[in-house]
């Protein structure tokens, strides 16, 4: 124990007998400390009377200051338990297609640069699963739109924009964008997100319903279908981008976007390297804005 502790100790019993019972120590050890901060001060911090010990003079004006590095010392051993904690520890994370094969892998290659002993651990899903996942404690925290989630702390972090996607020989492969009624003509295959599905809230509010051939959990499965002529249908950029299919995509018009961001239970209560990384995520994403 850091022996400014032991004198405030000392100062709280007014005794150096009961410091020492209360502090697992001898009262011969309790009083060797008190005389080596007296020495190293040079000056005396404690009187002793037959109604036992006060401060001197000089006490009562070093006390402010002993308290203060107390507190101090106090906060250097929480944060080393911290750091500890960020040698060890495992980030569970639930979260869909899109983010883990395109924001993930570098963003976790630069967290390890710091912190190069944490464990990730990812579980994929769609809204309603990762918000399930999140709630029964399975995984940590979790990528969402924030407008799928209730009963939970949510941090939005990017807009994404949706996109047509069209076979390449399709007619509406020429048009600059398309509209929500014309894709509404075509087979359209949807991306299932659980409960909420961006694309359909849009078609709703637009009162235009598409003809829903397939519904498909996995973002390059749909694009394999498209490409085959199957259907048409909506996918995020963020999944586009890194494309290897012959088809072509196409703004629409009004546009479809979505709110990608994380969404945990109660931040207190994480484990101190989810806490880290969540910490991360916000600050790169602010520095995109």
């Amino acid at each position: 124990m850091n022996r400014y502790e032991i004198l405030l100790k000392v100062i709280e019993k007014g005794s150096f007998t009961k410091a020492a019972d209360a502090l697992g120590y001898t009262q011969s050890a309790v009083s060797q400390m008190i005389q080596a901060i007296e020495e190293e001060l040079s000056t005396t911090l404690i009187s002793r009377s037959r109604k036992g010990v006060h401060l001197t003079s000089d006490g009562e004006q070093f006390l402010p200051y002993i308290k203060k590095v107390c507190y101090a010392y106090r906060e250097l051993m929480k944060k080393s338990k911290e750091m500890q904690g960020l040698e060890t520890g495992n980030i569970r994370i639930g979260t869909f297609s899109s983010v883990s094969s395109n924001w993930l892998p570098v963003l976790i290659k630069d967290f390890k640069k710091t912190y190069p002993s944490v464990h990730f651990q990812l579980q994929q899903g769609e809204y309603t699963s990762i918000i399930q996942y999140i709630k029964e404690g399975s995984v940590d925290f979790g990528f969402v739109n924030p407008e799928a989630v209730s009963d939970l702390e949510t941090i939005p972090l990017q807009q994404d924009e949706m996109l047509a996607v069209i076979p390449s020989e399709h007619p509406l492969a020429q048009k600059e964008s398309v509209t929500l009624k014309e894709l509404s003509n075509e087979p359209f295959i949807l991306l299932d997100e659980g409960e909420l599905s961006e694309p359909l809230e849009f078609f709703k509010e637009n009162h235009v319903y598409p003809n829903i051939q397939y519904k498909i959990h996995d973002d390059y499965t749909i694009m394999a279908m498209v490409e085959n002529g199957l259907g048409i249908s909506i996918l995020p950029e963020l999944v586009l981008n890194r494309m290897n299919y012959q088809l072509v995509t196409k703004k629409i018009s009004p546009p479809i976007m979505r709110t990608i961001g994380i969404a945990f239970t109660n931040n207190k209560t994480l484990p101190i390297s989810s806490r880290y990384f969540i910490d991360f995520l916000v600050e790169r994403f602010n520095r995109l804005k």
